[in-house]
């Protein structure tokens, strides 16, 4: 069963490829700053991504690290699983040996950088004692995330089937990894957000492993050979291949250009070059027609909405405003296709719709939300975009002394009762 974690409704719809035609059968466009989606097809469809999977793998060695579980330095030997997995000329494996010590950071580099498979399994291992405990920590962390479509079998991204009666033990012997290509872009997401350190490894053309040269099936970075510098793309440093005869060719890429970082994922092209050719496409796409723009800046007012009533303070009313700027990627002349919503927290209103007094300044009153008046949108991958921001209020309003609010008091008294005794006169005639 594929899990399914809804974190914030975006309308994937049909004519989603209207300004890009992208030959895959799913693509989407990220901007890695703020998680805004920029282009999407079927990006919710669930299918094969193979390598792709070493996305998570990956990032669950930088979190152990990080924890100080393991070091770059820690070593490890290879067990008969990924020993076999290594071996088999079908799996293109590096040629792993027993009985001798790996350490992590090799491990890791062949596994990013060469999309090695047993080299993956060693290091699901060395973590969690066996593949199907890692397997156990990748679903949890797709929870923890928030990967709306998604299912991890095994760390590589290979089938259960090819893994034979090596399958991680409680999956499918015939099961596949499953992710849609917004569960891709959000797990690069929080790669190259939470471990930037990652694009030093996965930007590496090779490396050398056991004295020998592997080398990085990216073909959009910068390599020696003359067939490749066709897929050059500058600012490309990441991140995952994949293919399977499953899966069909699939790539999740990042780029970098000018402060703006994008996240792309093409899955189930037709053939190797496509893969990277339709990337290029979302890049061009995006570097070309969207610019990061302030949309808002701190201190925003929308017009008619600019206070709220205040009782029982000296003033009567408090100015109010969005306590931080709105920066996004948009499109040239769509800056006025942008509003903003106020939500005001309704627990701090009393029974007539004012604040009470005392209110300090930068309290926040609410939050307001990003709109967008246009065509397409695709909402974002993550959960708390800056989409959203608080509404503060502008300046502190002092509770009224005592005898202003008793006077007050008898005011609203006297009101009251005159209203009421012109009322009944009315009545009379």
């Amino acid at each position: 069963m594929v899990m399914m974690v809804s974190i914030i409704a975006k309308p994937f719809t049909a004519n989603a490829a209207e300004t890009l035609d992208i030959e895959a059968e799913s693509a989407i466009l990220v901007d890695a700053n703020t998680g805004k989606i920029l282009f999407a097809k079927n990006a919710d469809v669930a299918l094969p991504p193979a390598s792709m999977t070493k996305m998570m793998t990956e990032y669950l060695v930088w979190e152990a690290i990080e924890k100080g579980q393991i070091s770059w330095d820690t070593t490890t030997q290879i067990s008969d699983y990924p020993y076999s997995i290594s071996a088999n000329a079908s799996f293109s494996g590096i040629g792993l040996e027993q009985s001798k010590d790996y350490k992590v950071k090799d491990l890791y580099n062949a596994m990013a950088i060469n999309s090695d498979n047993a080299t993956s399994i060693a290091l699901a291992e060395l973590i969690a004692g066996s593949e199907a405990e890692f397997v156990k920590m990748m679903n949890k962390k797709g929870e923890e995330m928030g990967l709306p479509d998604f299912k991890f079998v095994n760390s590589t991204g290979l089938d259960n089937e090819s893994l034979g009666k090596n399958h991680p033990e409680g999956t499918d012997p015939n099961g596949t990894n499953l992710l849609s290509a917004e569960s891709a872009a959000l797990l690069a997401y929080h790669l190259v957000n939470d471990y930037p350190e990652s694009l030093e490894v996965s930007s590496m053309p090779s490396t050398e492993f056991d004295g020998k040269e592997i080398r990085n099936w990216n073909h959009m970075l910068p390599h020696k050979t003359t067939f490749l510098e066709q897929f050059y793309y500058e600012g490309v440093d990441g991140l995952k291949t994949g293919y399977t005869d499953l899966a069909g060719y699939c790539f999740t890429g990042t780029a970098k250009k000018n402060n703006q970082r994008l996240i792309s994922v093409v899955m189930q092209t037709d053939s190797e070059e496509k893969r990277f050719e339709e990337t290029a496409k979302l890049f061009n796409y995006g570097f070309q027609q969207f610019e990061s723009t302030e949309v808002f800046p701190a201190g925003h007012q929308v017009k008619g909405k600019s206070s709220l009533p205040v009782a029982k303070g000296k003033e009567d009313q408090v100015d109010i405003s969005i306590k931080e700027g709105i920066t996004i990627p948009i499109k040239p002349n769509e800056k006025d296709k942008y509003s903003m919503e106020y939500t005001i927290n309704k627990d701090l209103l009393n029974k007539e719709g004012k604040l009470t007094a005392p209110i300090k300044k930068g309290e926040k009153i609410g939050t307001a939300q990003l709109k967008y008046k246009g065509e397409n949108d695709y909402g974002y991958i993550i959960k708390d975009s800056n989409s959203t921001v608080d509404v503060v209020a502008n300046e502190t309003v002092e509770k009224s002394n005592w005898f202003m609010l008793t006077l007050g008091a008898i005011g609203d008294f006297f009101a009251d009762l005159f209203t009421t005794v012109v009322d009944w006169v009315k009545g009379l005639f």
